[in-house]
Parts: structure tokens; C-alpha cells; sequence
């Protein structure tokens, strides 16, 4: 079996891209019109795929507890300072919960949690 992507249902489409290409890194692979309103994009390549579908009849649900994705950086330090240069308040961390990897939390335009991790 093999994971294709993750799915967030998203209020305004826009702004959720700005975040996934501009913060995370990942580029647009396709875009869908589904009608007035409506429309889903995949961003990402390979094994990194997220899916975004902006619907006005879609009920998008506020902050989400217990899920998260993560997204590994080159630099955790580089990463942090970026982030906050765009303005975006940290969730938490950063960790460092033993010698082999850091990472630190952001939450994306619809309530998810954005893990950063540096594999050391």
C-alpha cells in the first residue's frame, strides 16, 4: 500500500497556497475547477503530497487538536527564523527531545498544525 496525500478542506483557497508554497515549500502540481466556488489544487511531488479543496459548501472545521504534518528542513534555525520574519506565532517548540532531531509547530490558515523537523 502506499499513502497518496492529505486532504484539507479550506475556507479561503488563496491563502492557503500562499502558506503551503510560500512557508512550506511545496509547489502547485494541479489545479481543478469543481464549479462556482469550488476548487481543489495538489501541491507537492513524489512522496509529499497535499491536497487543498476550497468549497463554499464544504464545512471547514476551526483549529484541529491531535493531527499534525510535518515537513523535514535542512536547517531548523533557518526555518524558525523565516517563519517568524513572515509574522507566523510559533505552536510550540522549539524541541529538542533527544541528539538526533529538533522541530518546532505552526499552525496553517485553517487550524492545522505544520511540524518543521530537523533530522540531526
Amino acid at each position: 500500500m502506499k499513502f497518496c496525500w492529505t486532504t484539507i478542506a479550506v475556507n479561503n483557497m488563496e491563502e492557503s497556497l500562499e502558506f503551503y508554497q510560500g512557508i512550506v515549500g511545496l509547489s502547485v502540481s494541479s489545479k481543478i475547477a469543481l464549479g462556482p466556488g469550488a476548487e481543489i489544487a495538489f501541491l507537492g511531488e513524489g512522496e509529499t503530497k497535499v491536497e487543498l479543496i476550497c468549497d463554499p459548501n464544504l464545512e471547514v472545521p476551526g483549529r484541529l487538536e491531535g493531527i499534525s504534518m510535518g515537513f523535514e528542513v535542512d536547517s531548523l534555525d533557518e526555518k524558525l527564523q523565516f517563519v517568524q520574519s513572515k509574522g507566523l506565532a510559533i505552536d510550540g517548540g522549539p524541541f529538542q527531545p533527544n541528539p538526533h532531531v529538533k522541530f518546532f509547530y505552526v499552525r496553517d490558515p485553517n487550524g492545522v498544525r505544520i511540524q518543521f523537523v530537523e533530522n540531526l
